[in-house]
């Protein structure tokens, strides 16, 4: 009986650690991705941008289409054209 409440309490400990992981994760990491997939995704689709140096602030395209009033800064991939 001993061994199988040892056994029970480390299967208690895994699921309450793989939980911590996960909540972790969760609640940390995944919004930073997010905004990363987001930053990314707007700067693929880019528009109407002025470059200075390594940057260039660019309007972008809505989820719905439309052109964003907001300005986004994005890494200047041709820093010879400007």
């Amino acid at each position: 009986m001993k061994e199988a409440t040892g056994e029970l309490n480390m299967t208690v400990i895994t699921v309450v650690a793989i939980a911590a992981i996960g909540a972790f994760f969760y609640a940390f990491v995944w919004p930073a991705i997010q905004t990363s997939i987001k930053q990314s995704t707007r700067c693929a689709n880019a528009l109407n941008c002025s470059c200075s140096g390594d940057t260039c602030t660019c309007n972008y395209y809505e989820d719905d289409g439309s052109i964003s009033t907001d300005t986004i800064t994005c890494p200047n991939n041709d820093p010879s054209a400007e």
